[in-house]
């Protein structure tokens, strides 16, 4: 049971760190030479990075922010398959996978969030979000997707689809029959990255927030 928790222990810190690897804040520096937390909306993440840097350092920080997601997952998904053999089974139950991945994937948006490189400041959580839903399970995922896509198309706004995106998710493991972990998973990445969007509500109430190729408006 002690390397269980070791082991969980372990793989938890390394999606943290994975996690808080400041991909928008880099480009930023080695681009242009800014602090991307003093430009824009104040994010890391691709949508600040698109504004402030360019499309294919946005490009290339969404890539990473998925990566970065994707990689702990996976790397739980390995151990398990590779230590599936009854002999390795008690090192780390079966039945602990689940509640794992879901443990490993709040780490790395987390981590995304709040780097620990950055004085705990980071992006809103999105990209890695879906990094990890992509793992979980890519239905999901293109659910999500398409929901964001969709408001996307219509509005024109990332933050308003990112919300939407959000709450779609938890519909859409509902409605395929997840594993408890996963749905709470869903609710706590949910109303977590919708309250890390907090600020850009308010300018949507307001009618500042801005659309796709807008400037945001310094208040």
């Amino acid at each position: 049971m002690s390397s269980s928790f070791l082991i969980s222990g372990l793989l938890i810190l390394v999606a943290y760190l994975l996690g808080s690897i400041p991909s928008g804040y880099l480009a930023g520096r080695w681009l242009k030479g800014i602090d991307i937390r003093e430009e824009g909306s104040g994010s890391t993440g691709a949508t600040n990075v698109l504004r402030t840097v360019g499309k294919t350092a946005a490009v290339v920080v969404l890539l990473s922010d998925l990566l970065k997601a994707i990689v702990p997952l996976l790397l739980v998904k390995g151990i398990y398959a590779f230590i599936s053999a009854p002999i390795l089974e008690p090192i780390l139950p079966g039945n602990w996978e689940s509640w794992l991945v879901a443990a490993v994937a709040i780490a790395a948006i987390f981590g995304h969030s709040k780097s620990l490189f950055l004085n705990f400041t980071g992006g809103k959580s999105v990209a890695s979000s879906l990094g990890v839903l992509l793992v979980m399970n890519p239905l999901v995922a293109l659910g999500t997707v398409a929901v964001f896509g969709i408001f996307l198309l219509v509005f024109r706004i990332v933050s308003l689809s990112s919300i939407a995106g959000a709450i779609a998710v938890n519909i859409f493991m509902i409605a395929l029959a997840q594993p408890l972990p996963y749905k709470l998973f869903a609710l706590f990445a949910g109303i977590y990255v919708i309250w890390r969007h907090r600020t850009n509500i308010e300018r949507l109430w307001k009618g500042t927030e801005p659309a796709i190729g807008e400037k945001l408006q310094q208040e």
